[in-house]
């Protein structure tokens, strides 16, 4: 903050210089606190320490002080009961004396107010630390001397406002007073009465010291005090020792999960006993040995898969390329050939296209095995991607006699997938569809709403028997073994579907019955990263269920 304009150049200067000494000094406090303040963040067990210190103290230090002055109040209340009781004899006893004088210009009145306070004294002077009984007539002040027991100035004691109260008014009063006596500083309880006489009254006060009180209540407040400390103390120790117990295990633990990060896999925690933290090391020790077999079980995918990559590379692609370009040079002049060289040269193309599909799709279940696939999701229309697939597919449809109905909305569907894998799953379903659908026609059904997007392949082939709709998604699993291709597929297309549908975080299922064909239903998020509750449409074909009515349109392609 800059000093105001308006202030002199000197005033400017001296407040520039006291800014920056103000801020050097702050950031050297810092420097100094530094090192408490990081043990402060990082030792739990010395926060749990240092806040039951404080909160104990607190409570300590409140119910001490408390007890304290309830006992202080406890003692005055009883040594004011005994003065009150006392004071009362004394003035019965002063009042029977004097009251034998008519009038107060007797010459012998003062004799006998000398007397009394003799008597009233008890024989216990001051200066042994006892009572002090003072005889005064504020009101005849010049017929009557006042009288003291003992030999000390009590003008700190009897106040004007006692005097004034007792003398004046008439009235009892009471106060507590210090006073030196003896070189020390006494406290006393002083008690002030009218005496009745026959020619007026006079006042008596009767100064009590309060040393054994004060003697008591000190050491009521030293017990406490010492109790108190000990208390905060003994509390300290027990909450250290008991956040010693809870925090020795998590630091183990923690310690233990570096090592586990830093790569030592066969790090454990010890346990001991059988109470919660035990379990808690249990557990942690299982989950380091999971995810130890996991680390080595993926750590194997990987070599074997950089392995596979590195083989398939090397020994297939190479001589794969040789051979196709010598077959699509075969292939080219297959005209000039006899028929059955030329159908052989076919059958090669055919064959060597099939090959290089496998061997992709070997490569992509690599990927997925090791872990490697990546999402390229993006805002995609789903329509046109349904209708392509259907385009692409209707030769192979006309050739065995099926038809592809599409039923899908005249609206866009969007959703955030990867189109090319998309592509593929839908590609790879309604392919088998068309394979399997025994010439009749094979359905696909769009539908979507706030949260899931769907897609179903429905065809009435042969149909899948009980169980088989789990089996389908094995590798290299075929429903006929003994049945003829269509298609020259690997095996694995479903399989790298249901990778495919995983990886959007969707599902891929089927239903099938035998003789009735079988159903197939990709459901996606429409938000990547969504969870999926529910599907649009049901995985059991419609046809199978009571009809329900659909607002979609249909068209054969």
């Amino acid at each position: 903050m800059r000093a105001p304009a308006w202030l002199p150049m000197p005033i400017r200067r001296t407040l520039r210089v006291l800014r920056r000494y103000f801020r050097v000094a702050v950031r050297r406090l810092e420097r100094v606190l530094a090192p408490a303040r990081r043990e402060w963040r990082r030792s739990l067990q010395l926060r749990v320490v240092a806040l039951t210190l404080i909160a104990s103290s607190l409570l300590v230090g409140a119910f001490g002080f408390f007890v304290a002055q309830r006992s202080a109040k406890i003692l005055l209340n009883r040594a004011q009961d005994e003065v009150q009781a006392s004071m009362d004899s004394k003035v019965k006893y002063a009042a029977s004396q004097l009251s034998v004088h008519r009038q107060a210009r007797d010459p012998r009145l003062q004799a006998t107010v000398n007397t009394t306070v003799d008597v009233l004294a008890d024989d216990d002077p001051a200066e042994s630390g006892g009572s002090v009984v003072s005889l005064r007539a504020d009101q005849f002040t010049t017929e009557i001397d006042a009288a003291t027991s003992a030999k000390m100035d009590t003008s700190e004691l009897i106040t004007a406002d006692l005097i004034r109260s007792v003398s004046r008014d008439g009235k009892v009063a009471e106060q507590v007073r210090t006073a030196e006596v003896e070189g020390r500083q006494t406290k006393f309880l002083v008690y002030g009465s009218p005496v009745p006489t026959s020619f007026g009254h006079v006042e008596l006060y009767y100064l009590v010291p309060l040393t054994t009180e004060d003697s008591a209540a000190n050491q009521i407040r030293t017990t406490v005090l010492a109790t108190g400390l000990a208390l905060v103390i003994l509390l300290g120790v027990v909450a250290g020792l008991v956040t010693r117990l809870v925090v020795l295990p998590v630091r183990d633990a923690a310690r233990t999960a570096q090592r586990l990060s830093a790569g030592l896999l066969d790090q454990r925690m010890k346990v001991d006993g059988e109470d919660d933290l035990a379990l808690l090391a249990a557990s942690f020790n299982q989950m380091a040995a999971n995810l130890q077999r996991q680390i080595v079980r993926l750590e194997e995918m990987s070599r074997l898969q950089r392995r596979f990559t590195s083989d398939v590379s090397h020994e297939l692609r190479t001589p794969l390329t040789t051979v196709r370009m010598a077959a699509d040079l075969i292939f080219s002049e297959r005209e000039e050939f006899d028929p059955a060289v030329a159908r052989s040269a076919e059958l090669l193309q055919a064959e060597l296209d099939r090959f290089e599909s496998l061997l992709t799709d070997l490569l992509e279940i690599s990927r997925f095995d090791a872990g490697f696939a990546a999402l390229d999701a993006e805002h995609t229309d789903l329509v046109p991607i349904v209708h392509r697939v259907a385009e692409r597919l209707t030769g192979l449809a006309d050739r065995v006699g099926v038809s592809i109905e599409l039923r899908v909305p005249e609206a866009p569907v969007i959703a955030e997938v990867d189109p090319r894998r998309i592509e593929r799953v839908l590609r790879n379903l309604v392919g088998n569809a068309v394979e399997h659908g025994e010439g009749r026609p094979v359905q696909i059904t769009l539908a979507c709403d706030d949260a899931a997007v769907a897609v179903t392949v429905r065809d009435h082939g042969i149909g899948l028997k009980a169980g088989e709709e789990r089996l389908v998604f094995n590798r290299f699993w075929r429903a006929d073994p003994s049945r003829a291709r269509q298609t020259g597929g690997t095996g694995l297309g479903l399989s790298i579907s249901a990778e495919d549908a995983r990886l959007h975080g969707g599902w891929l299922e089927a239903w099938g019955a035998p003789g009735e064909g079988a159903q197939f239903r990709l459901t996606l998020p429409v938000r990547s990263g969504d969870r999926l509750l529910a599907a649009p449409l049901p995985l059991i074909p419609r046809d199978r269920v009571p009809a329900i009515e659909s607002d979609e349109t249909a068209e054969v392609v």
